[in-house]
């Protein structure tokens, strides 16, 4: 081959290269879903063992042990007795082929720790002990698209959580006042929780309330449990799913099993967490995001950095500066599309939610 031809089959490789990488970036998102989606039906007789929750490796924080969940903010004081309980539920942090995670997977249990207890439940550390149960989480891909195979894995994981919360009532619980909490996937199963154990008994009187933040909840899902309408009120239920000004479209969660196709439109819950309110008045402001880099080190949190108000269902935020975030967390956000916050929407408001928490367990326990 002359110089001149390998020259030109080297510029050649060059272009295929980088309208490759041009291609995978602006269709990351189906290529992340495409490479997740399980080849096989769901099978629960091949799921992986169920947890044992009298060991305490199926569990990523409890209060008595030194977990994610113990996370400190720069200037932020954690409760050394308090009074009322967080039942925490975890997002997807499992990014296999599989239907349902192994709860041996020392991957996913680390990103479950670090990518969700520590940034998510550490919020509750200033009202609450702790309680965040590891379950075998369902494949990203059943909450995209809805079929029976990911209903079947998302009822698995929903099984695990009832499972875990029975064991907190029977061993810890202890008559003692509760939040609910949780996000993305730990929203969807949380609401079941919520639905099938909690409201319909003698539950629903302890609970303080319900976070369940960046998942499909709407009022039809929700039934009788209210929408908090307040900064104290109890009882009620926290949802939102937070998107900026440029989100077009993106990664979306849909119900799984969908509503009957007769079903009105569903109805979706966005309550502000400046305001607290379930209106579409705007606000300004923010106690504090806060935000962990890759290396742990000790966030400080950042005042007046959103502006948000609830539309049609959808808490729309503005920004005040760059939300920090490393390679992996952008390739995240570019999959999810955007100004999708999604990943962020427990940071972006973290100390609204923190002092939330607060302000309804001393109501409820004021009220007692």
């Amino acid at each position: 081959m002359t110089r001149r031809r390998l020259q030109w089959a080297l510029l050649a490789f060059v272009a295929l290269l980088v309208a490759c990488v041009m291609v995978g970036w602006a269709f990351l998102g189906d290529i992340v879903l495409a490479m997740a989606a399980p080849g096989v039906p769901f099978d629960r007789a091949n799921a992986p063992p169920a947890p044992n929750y009298d060991d305490p490796a199926a569990w990523s924080a409890r209060p008595e042990t030194a977990d994610a969940a113990d996370a400190e903010v720069e200037g932020v004081a954690v409760a050394t007795a308090p009074e009322v309980d967080v039942f925490y539920l975890h997002p997807t942090s499992f990014l296999g082929d599989s239907w349902n995670a192994r709860l041996d997977d020392a991957t996913v249990n680390e990103a479950t720790d670090l990518g969700s207890t520590r940034i998510q439940a550490s919020a509750f550390s200033g009202c609450c002990r702790v309680f965040a149960p590891r379950y075998r989480q369902a494949n990203m891909t059943a909450f995209t698209r809805a079929s029976a195979d990911g209903a079947g894995a998302i009822g698995l994981a929903g099984d695990d959580v009832i499972a875990a919360f029975r064991h907190y009532l029977e061993h810890d619980n202890q008559g003692r006042p509760f939040i609910l909490a949780g996000h993305s996937q730990g929203s969807f199963v949380g609401l079941r929780l919520l639905r099938e154990v909690i409201a319909p008994g003698p539950l629903r009187a302890r609970l303080v309330a319900a976070y369940l933040i960046g998942g499909p909840i709407t009022l039809e899902g929700l039934g009788e449990v209210p929408v908090c309408g307040s900064a104290e009120q109890t009882g009620c239920v926290v949802a939102f799913n937070a998107r900026g000004p440029e989100y077009s479209e993106g990664i979306e969660f849909v119900e799984n099993p969908p509503p009957p196709r007769d079903a009105p439109a569903p109805r979706r819950v966005c309550v502000n967490p400046l305001t607290w309110r379930a209106d579409e008045a705007a606000a300004s402001g923010g106690l504090g995001a806060v935000f962990w880099d890759s290396h742990g080190a000790r966030p400080r949190p950042q005042a007046d950095f959103v502006r948000a108000r609830c539309e049609a269902g959808t808490l729309r935020v503005e920004l005040s500066g760059p939300v920090p975030r490393d390679f992996m967390s952008r390739l995240l956000d570019h999959a999810l599309g955007a100004g999708n916050y999604h990943a962020i929407e427990y940071g972006l408001f973290w100390m609204d939610l923190r002092a939330n928490a607060a302000a309804r367990a001393a109501a409820f326990l004021a009220r007692q």
